[in-house]
């Protein structure tokens, strides 16, 4: 990893389109969150506590890195410029309250970027490991390493009752959040996404927009809904179970859409992936909702012209941010980040296809 790639690239290998179930499943996050013993939350700290815990977790580097196999850097939130700052967080590095909170505020990256840790955001530390498709183990291992390897170091706010204090209620207990990023599209189109929307609470587990409550792009997150009272396995085990359920549900939708509306799904696809390739001006909303049509193309043997990466691509390269940052301008007009989008669109279509762009 390095500077120039880390805010100029859009290819992120926990979105590379290789993983279980990734016609579907695009990405799996295991996050933990943890805190420091006798010190106060970060929304309590004074600034000599949050240097304290930023010096602290800097000299546990090397131990991470044995524990990962992996090599980090670290890297200031407020010696970033904003354009950067916004890039790290629509590639999902980072969170919001980290840019709005950034004296010592830190991330650690791994250089293939599947392991982020923010330090003194809600918490003093939320550690985030990543994989492509459905693959909440794995991403749990590594971050039980993680942990293990900050715990062999330093006190951890435990409670015996309570398990691992955190700035939230909703995180108490083990402080794990599991994450699954589901691509719905045929739900959405047989209008079945609410029924499951609605019973996902009594399955322990809730499901909302990757954009909030917008469905943009029928990309949609599967969390955890509890955290105290339970293993982390436990968690887990039940997350991916329902999950594989709401996988089976998209699959049978997309045959029915194959089945019963053959032609006009067809259209759709084809309709999308021509405005996609050739419109010169374009906004997010709209190309979020054509490239999932094209995907969804892709994935069911419609369309042979791109590849299903053209989506993981866009949900970075097409980010207002992270557009601007390409352009080095931080004062682009909404018509010209438009118009760099559709040209940034072409020029991904391009790659895909090995065609000129038009």
């Amino acid at each position: 990893m390095t500077n120039s790639t880390l805010f100029t690239s859009p290819v992120l290998t926990w979105l590379d389109n290789k993983g279980k179930n990734s016609d579907i499943v695009l990405a799996s996050r295991v996050r933990l969150a943890r805190n420091l013993k006798n010190i106060p939350f970060p929304n309590r700290a004074k600034r000599s506590d949050l240097i304290q815990v930023k010096e602290l977790i800097l000299r546990l580097l090397p131990a991470i890195e044995t524990a990962t196999n992996l090599h980090f850097e670290y890297i200031e939130i407020d010696k970033l410029n904003h354009l950067q700052q916004n890039v790290l967080a629509e590639k999902f590095l980072i969170s919001q309250k980290l840019i709005n909170n950034p004296e010592n505020r830190l991330v650690l990256l791994s250089d293939d970027l599947s392991v982020s840790i923010m330090v003194n955001e809600d918490d003093h530390l939320r550690i985030q490991c990543r994989a492509p498709g459905l693959d909440l183990d794995s991403c749990l291992k590594r971050a039980f390493a993680i942990d293990d390897a900050i715990e062999a170091y330093l006190n951890i706010a435990f409670d015996e009752k309570m398990g691992y204090l955190t700035a939230y209620p909703t995180n108490l207990g083990t402080g794990l959040r599991a994450t699954v990023l589901l691509h719905l599209p045929a739900l959405v189109i047989t209008q079945q996404i609410s029924k499951i929307i609605n019973i996902s609470p009594q399955l322990g587990m809730t499901i909302r927009g990757l954009f909030g409550e917008d469905s943009l792009g029928n990309l949609f997150q599967a969390s955890n809904q509890l955290t105290l009272g339970f293993k982390e396995e436990e968690l887990i085990e039940n997350l991916s179970a329902t999950v594989q359920e709401i996988i089976s549900h998209e699959h049978d939708a997309r045959k029915a859409l194959l089945n019963y509306s053959h032609d006009k799904l067809e259209n759709r696809v084809w309709r999308s992936f021509g405005i996609l390739k050739y419109a010169h001006s374009i906004s997010q909303h709209e190309m979020l909702n054509l490239v999932s049509k094209v995907r969804l193309g892709v994935d069911m043997g419609i369309i042979d012209e791109t590849k299903a990466d053209i989506l993981n691509l866009l949900l970075i390269a097409g980010q207002k941010n992270y557009l601007q940052n390409l352009n080095e301008m931080d004062n682009m007009t909404p018509q010209e980040i438009e118009k760099q989008r559709a040209t940034t669109i072409r020029n991904i279509f391009s790659q895909l296809q090995n065609t000129p762009t038009p």
